[in-house]
């Protein structure tokens, strides 16, 4: 009996797939999780992923970053998901937005907070200042800070310009240190505003 071709490109197709796609598996679960903040969210995100790297497996070009095609695929399948719920506002224009944090960045330097990232464990507040993070701007703090995308890759996998990605970076950046900077004033590292002895 002779085997289908049909047969044998579908073996080929899956197994190509198993080998390159699959070992990113923890990446994207990961990423699929700071996207969604929630552990079942993110799984049912995870197989929507997976499937649709499946089913359009033809359009991975080989030898190309298949983190980053799926980080894209992960991205616009949450958007799709998030479109009747979430309307996701776009401040791009200028910098009055990341002034607050600015500010607050000042302040704490002028309490002698300056050190204090060398002083204290800040990984848990680190976690929950990326998770109060709007989006796009915990996407972007993401891809570049915790997966080590550059702003291309980062722009590639979000479809927005570099310039783009380090706007919403300046301003996820300074949005997370201004709540470390209150996670060490919550627990008694340096004074509040209201104690500056120059007020």
């Amino acid at each position: 009996m002779i085997a289908d071709g049909s047969d044998n490109a579908s073996r080929e197709h899956e197994a190509q797939f198993e080998l390159v796609a699959l070992p990113w598996l923890a990446d994207v679960a990961r990423f699929a999780l700071s996207l969604t903040r929630s552990r079942a969210d993110a799984d049912d995100l995870v197989q929507e992923t997976y499937l649709r790297a499946f089913r359009h497996w033809h359009t991975f070009v080989p030898g190309s970053d298949p983190r980053r095609w799926l980080f894209t695929i992960c991205r616009n399948a949450f958007v799709k998901s998030c479109q009747r719920r979430v309307v996701i506002v776009e401040m791009d224009e200028g910098d009055v937005d990341a002034m607050p944090s600015v500010i607050a960045h000042a302040g704490a330097v002028r309490d002698g907070l300056g050190n204090l990232f060398d002083e204290i464990d800040v990984r848990p507040a680190i976690g929950r200042a990326i998770d109060k993070l709007p989006e796009p701007h915990r996407s972007v703090l993401v891809l570049v800070d915790i997966e080590g995308q550059t702003y291309e890759e980062a722009g590639a996998v979000l479809g927005v310009p570099v310039g783009t990605v380090r706007s919403r970076l300046f301003r996820a950046r300074r949005a997370v240190q201004a709540g470390l900077i209150e996670h060490a004033r919550d627990i008694g590292v340096g004074r509040r505003p209201s104690e500056r002895s120059d007020q």
